[in-house]
C-alpha cells in the first residue's frame, strides 16, 4: 500500500518536473492558492476558539475601558 503510494507520488514528481516553468508556477499557483487560504481560515477559527476559551477560562475583564467607575465629567 505504502509503496504504491510512494510510487504514484514519484510519477507525480516526474510529471511536474518535466512541465515548463511558466505551467510549474501556474499548477503551483492554483494548487498552493486554496490550500494556503484554508490553512488561513483554519488558523483564524482556532485562534478565535482559543481567544473564546481564554476569556472564559479569566471571567470578565477588570479595568479596561478607561476607568469605567468614573463618572462622566466628575473631576476626582
Amino acid at each position: 500500500m505504502l509503496r504504491s503510494l510512494a510510487n504514484w507520488w514519484d510519477s507525480v514528481e516526474l510529471w511536474i518536473t518535466q512541465l515548463p516553468f511558466p505551467f510549474q508556477v501556474a499548477l503551483a499557483i492554483v494548487v498552493l492558492l486554496p490550500l494556503c487560504a484554508l490553512v488561513a481560515a483554519l488558523a483564524d477559527k482556532a485562534s478565535d476558539a482559543w481567544d473564546a476559551w481564554w476569556e472564559r477560562l479569566r471571567g470578565p475583564r477588570h479595568g479596561s475601558g478607561g476607568g469605567s467607575d468614573a463618572v462622566a465629567g466628575d473631576p476626582s
